[in-house]
């Protein structure tokens, strides 16, 4: 199993989902209102006057043959606007209860 944590800012919300219905991965965390800033030419997402824009992100658990799936889909979301942004981060899950 592998967990895959998506952030990406508020504007791609109906996407993301709509990216998770298309790929039938339906257990899924979702994080509203998370601030932060990108690695690479990221302006900050703070909520606040100067930087009003926020992200939000999802948390998945998936097998480890639909992460290649996911972040070709995740890729093709950010290829669209580079500006909006999405990532995704991918870790292994070593048990589950």
């Amino acid at each position: 199993m592998k967990c895959v944590f998506i952030v990406f800012n508020q504007a791609n919300t109906a996407r993301v989902e709509y990216m998770l219905d298309q790929l039938r991965i339906n257990g899924f965390t979702f994080f509203e209102e998370v601030q932060g800033r990108g690695t690479n030419d990221g302006e900050p997402r703070r909520g606040t006057h100067t930087w009003p824009e926020m992200n939000s992100a999802v948390l998945t658990v998936v097998e480890e043959d639909r992460v290649e799936e996911l972040l070709l889909t995740v890729r093709k979301l950010d290829n669209r606007n580079k500006e909006i942004g999405i990532r995704a981060f991918v870790w292994n899950i070593e048990q589950t209860v």
